[in-house]
């Protein structure tokens, strides 16, 4: 039984993010679900992408692209979760948060260009929205996208809250699963070097490279897709 495929969105985009790859993949006969993530917390996002996948009848191949990649990451250890793909993501340890494993590298472009907005907990206190400057966006996040498309990416964006940023991964689930990467080496919005140190230090079965930005499910949809179907080729 082939497994169902489940694509994890990451911040400042949707479920849309994946929509080429989704096309490609449904077009070869897989079976592909695409949840949202509501971008809260990392305990509390990984928890609902948990149980979402262990309602699929059957294995799945979780893919997850930037801060999705964190989210599979916890939400991976799901009992019938066969493998892991990272996309353009974060590979954390067991204990680690995104803040920790991005503080020991380079900024990317995006760390200058992020707007803080307050919003209301549900304990009453005040949180904090992170997104990507409207005109900021399309260089920063989406380039190489059509530039209408990261127009419209630009203004309808999923921030992500600032605690999600500080919270540590309760589990590494790729430690117990077998795991693929890519790598965006243009990408604006995470330092390529980022991935590929998470990447190498959970001893990924492959790396693919690819000259693409951050959204590199929209500009290389074909590419991504193998490096999908090709890891579920190698569980067989």
């Amino acid at each position: 039984m082939k497994p169902t495929i489940v694509l994890v969105h990451g911040a400042f985009a949707d479920a849309a993010s994946w929509g080429p790859v989704t096309r490609t993949l449904l077009d070869q006969g897989y079976t592909v679900l695409v949840p949202p993530v509501f971008n809260r917390s990392l305990s509390g996002d990984s928890e609902y992408i948990r149980r979402y996948v262990e309602q699929v009848d059957g294995p799945v191949l979780l893919a997850g692209h930037s801060y999705g990649g964190a989210v599979i990451t916890v939400a991976g250890v799901a009992e019938n979760v066969v493998g892991l793909v990272y996309v353009s993501g974060y590979a954390l340890k067991e204990g680690e948060s995104l803040g920790e494993l991005q503080g020991g590298f380079p900024d990317s472009d995006l760390a200058a260009n992020l707007v803080y907005t307050p919003y209301t907990l549900p304990d009453g206190t005040d949180g904090t929205d992170v997104s990507v400057k409207i005109d900021a966006f399309p260089a920063v996040f989406a380039a190489g996208v059509e530039p209408a498309v990261a127009e419209v990416l630009a203004v309808s964006q999923r921030p992500l809250s600032a605690i999600a940023f500080g919270e540590a991964a309760s589990v590494a689930a790729w430690q117990s699963r077998p795991a693929w990467g890519i790598v965006s080496s243009a990408d604006h919005t995470i330092n390529p070097d980022v991935e590929r140190f998470g990447y190498q230090r959970a001893g990924l079965r492959s790396v693919v490279e690819i000259d693409a930005p951050h959204l590199v499910m929209q500009t290389h949809p074909a590419a991504v897709a193998k490096v999908i179907t090709d890891a579920i080729d190698e569980l067989g």
